[in-house]
């Protein structure tokens, strides 16, 4: 297993990405559209859109890499899984309007990714951390796995059972061209 991130990350707007060969960031509605899971947005190729109970400040944050599907620890709260393939071998988890970014080495093949978090409503309360403890804590779990629809594995905090409820409403992206 590597750690490429580990410790605190600033977020704002409640969110953190991972960005790989990205010029123009893809809007909410396109990552979660057709999606049943609201945490972690995936359907825009090579981005995951990583939604937080915090609104801005930092946040307890470790990505992982692993050779095979970890165990699911019962620390976490809330958990959603997703397919996930880089667009290259830069991927990075990226701050909002790009303010700060870690590369995660990640290679360009399938991977499955697992999002936990724990404390997103007291996060969510709190809404802007400057100082004190953080309030949230986030997992990012990549390993290698052919693609497989979003689910949600748990889900206890309100805020989360939220975001699935907005991830549920967002209908699967149009195709130019398709019907009025």
């Amino acid at each position: 297993m590597h750690r490429p991130v580990t410790g605190e990350v600033h977020v704002s707007y409640g969110q953190i990405y991972v960005v790989s060969e990205h010029e123009d960031q893809p809007d909410l509605d396109e990552t979660f559209a057709g999606q049943a899971s609201g945490l972690c947005g995936a359907a825009v190729p090579g981005f995951l859109w990583l939604v937080t109970g915090l609104h801005t400040g930092d946040v307890g944050f470790t990505v992982e890499v692993h050779d095979r599907e970890p165990p699911v620890d019962p620390v976490w709260e809330d958990i959603v899984e997703v397919s996930f393939r880089p667009l290259s071998g830069d991927s990075c988890l990226q701050q909002w309007a790009g303010e700060r970014d870690w590369l995660l080495g990640l290679e360009e093949t399938d991977y499955r990714v697992r999002y936990s978090g724990r404390g997103m409503d007291r996060g969510h309360e709190l809404d802007t951390r400057v100082e004190g403890d953080a309030a949230d804590h986030y997992l990012l779990q990549f390993w290698p796995a052919t693609p497989q629809p979003d689910r949600i594995v748990r889900q206890t905090s309100q805020i989360a059972a939220y975001w699935h409820g907005v991830a549920r409403e967002t209908p699967p992206e149009r195709v130019e061209g398709e019907g009025a």
